[in-house]
Formats: C-alpha cells, structure tokens, sequence
C-alpha cells in the first residue's frame, strides 16, 4: 500500500505522519515512513513475511498464456519472466470498468517483471481497491483486502527520478526501503502527483483513466476503505516485440 495515508482534514495533512509518526495502516505495531511536511501522504505496505512450504522455484513459473490456476503464496521473490526489451500492457477490468497499463520494464525491470508474474498467476482476480482517497491515490493489490497482505516476499526499489509521478501513473506501495510485495496504486489527483520519489514506478494508464477518476470518487468509510467494494476482476498481460 502506500504507507496509509490517513488525513486530518482535506487540506491533505496526514494523521501522524510528520509529527507523530502513525503506523502504516491496518497494522498498528509498525511505524510508517514520514513524508516531507510539503506532502504529509505515506504509502506504504504492512505485509508480513510468511514461512512458506519448500517449491522449488522452477515449478513456480506461470505460462504466459494466462493457463496457470490461482495462486496467492510464494516462497520467494519470482524469478525473472520478462524479457525487459519487449513491451508489455496490462488489461485491468475492474468492478467500474477497465483501465489499459503501459508497463515500463526499461525503466522498472524488476517491478515490471513482479507485476506481470503475479498477473499470470490471477493473484489480483478479485481483489479490491481497499484504500481509495480523492484527489490522492487508489490503492490495491492486498489479498487480504485490509493493507496488510502480499504475497509471502519482499524485493528491493527501483526509484523514481523526483518529479516523475503524474495522473496515472503505476506505483508500488511499500512499508519502507525494499519492501515491496504485491500492493499498487495509481495516482489519481494533485497530492499523488506531488509525493517524493520513495516508490517504485512502473507503469502508467494510458486508456481508461476515467475509470481510475471514478473509483477515487466512491464514497468510503474508516480506513478510506470504499463502503462498497471496487472489486479487480482481472489483470491480462500482452507482450508484444
């Protein structure tokens, strides 16, 4: 997730997260990542690190084709599954309609690579959008549904330049340096745009972005969980040369 970004009104202050340093959210023991007082928005993930049964990872690679059943646990980071000098979209039909992603694998080879990994498991089928805040970000990806969940892995960053970030864009969410798992979020307004480059980016939406607007604009309860949910019924990835 992005570290959660709870607010104390709409002038986009964060609860706790420059003067008090507030725990991500859904996981009170952990403290987030403090963001410059300009931004006051944290973004990250909470998802523990599970022991999982022993795989060997050459069983664990989805075919392309999107055959591969379900699976939401892994052992380890994934192996790499892309070649960086393709190209690759994502499909993302949700509950409000779809968004088509550019990936960028030049730029986020390993971001990219995690992404459409776990795309081809359909470990993002029917998950939801759990954190969605107007003006800010909507973020998804969890397999818990509360912030907390991955999938049983951390791998390391590839930031950003500053100034990168735009309507649209692709990001991981994370609980600190390194810890990125399985949760992302698109920017949706201003204080999105405006974050400091401590996530990775990967991607950008280049059709359906009417649909990112709509799902910022839901109305939510505790959390800036929607009251109802916005449901991910899908992520397609084509490779192309």
């Amino acid at each position: 997730m992005l570290c959660s970004g709870d607010r104390d009104n709409g002038r986009g202050a964060m609860r706790g997260t420059v003067a008090k340093v507030r725990a991500p959210l859904g996981d009170p023991g952990s403290a987030a990542r403090s963001l410059p007082a300009a931004t006051t928005r944290c973004l990250c993930t909470t998802h523990p690190i599970r022991v999982a049964e022993e795989i060997p990872m050459s069983d664990l690679i989805p075919n392309p084709d999107g055959s591969s059943e379900r699976r939401i646990s892994f052992p380890a980071a994934p192996p790499m599954v892309i070649d960086p000098a393709k190209a690759y979209t994502a499909e993302m039909v949700t509950s409000m309609g779809s968004m088509t992603i550019g990936l960028d694998p030049l730029a986020a080879p390993k971001t990219v690579n995690n992404f459409v990994y776990l795309a081809r498991w359909h470990y993002y089928d029917g998950l939801v959008f759990h954190r969605v805040i107007n003006g800010f970000v909507i973020q998804g990806g969890c397999p818990e549904g509360s912030g907390r969940g991955g999938p049983g892995y951390r791998f390391a960053d590839e930031l950003p330049k500053p100034g990168r970030y735009e309507i649209g864009s692709l990001v991981m969410a994370n609980a600190g340096p390194d810890t990125n798992g399985s949760q992302f979020f698109v920017v949706t307004g201003s204080s999105g745009v405006g974050l400091p480059p401590a996530y990775a980016l990967f991607g950008k939406v280049i059709k359906g972005v009417e649909v990112a607007t709509a799902i910022q604009e839901v109305r939510t309860g505790p959390g800036d969980r929607p009251v109802e949910d916005v449901v991910i019924e899908s992520v397609t990835v084509t490779e192309s040369d």
